[in-house]
């Protein structure tokens, strides 16, 4: 099994952050799965693989081209896949993961959350989308969910779909748990 990150090219201002990529990363080599990530030594990014080759587990990075230089592309890792876009990064990185995880970061990784997240819910793969929420910094983003479910824009089966734990432990076994929900149609008919 393959777990996809994403997560900052940066630190962060918490040093909370850097110890849950740590953690993380230490706890997905104990459990023998396989981290796929964007490729970095910097930041989160850096820190989640380096706490996976420590403990020994494989890492498979995914970067384009026109990032190796400015994300600073990680020398020590083995399998590191140089593409030509961020459309391929993203795609190949949904290809050789079984799930995916989002740890704390910016634009960049709320895009690919919810890129994921939107996929499993039309079907286009039944893998679990997760969040990492280190020290409470996911819980304004899971109370705003919650409203656009209230609203009527999301479905509650659609929003039970993104695991949310607070302890790598809990997410792996959360995530290992998982049963998509069958969902035969997403659109009722009217529904204009």
């Amino acid at each position: 099994m393959r777990l996809c990150v994403f997560c900052g090219s940066s630190p962060g201002h918490d040093s909370s952050y850097l110890a849950a990529a740590r953690n993380l990363g230490a706890a997905l080599a104990r459990a023998g799965i396989g981290l796929v990530y964007g490729g970095a030594s910097v930041g989160l990014m850096g820190a989640v693989a380096d706490a996976v080759m420590s403990d020994g587990g494989e890492v498979v990075g995914v970067m384009p081209r026109s990032l190796v230089d400015k994300e600073i592309a990680h020398k020590a890792v083995a399998d590191l896949r140089i593409v030509a876009s961020m459309h391929e990064r993203k795609a190949l990185m949904a290809e050789l993961a079984d799930g995916f995880v989002a740890l704390p970061g910016g634009l960049g990784t709320f895009e690919e959350l919810f890129e994921v997240w939107t996929w499993a819910q039309l079907g286009y793969h039944r893998k679990p989308c997760s969040l990492l929420n280190v020290g409470g910094f996911y819980d304004k983003l899971a109370d705003f969910l919650d409203d656009v479910v209230s609203r009527g824009f999301v479905k509650p089966i659609h929003r039970s779909m993104l695991i949310v734990e607070q302890d790598p432990d809990a997410l792996i076994k959360a995530i290992r748990a998982y049963q998509p929900p069958v969902v035969d149609k997403w659109i009722k008919a009217g529904e204009r």
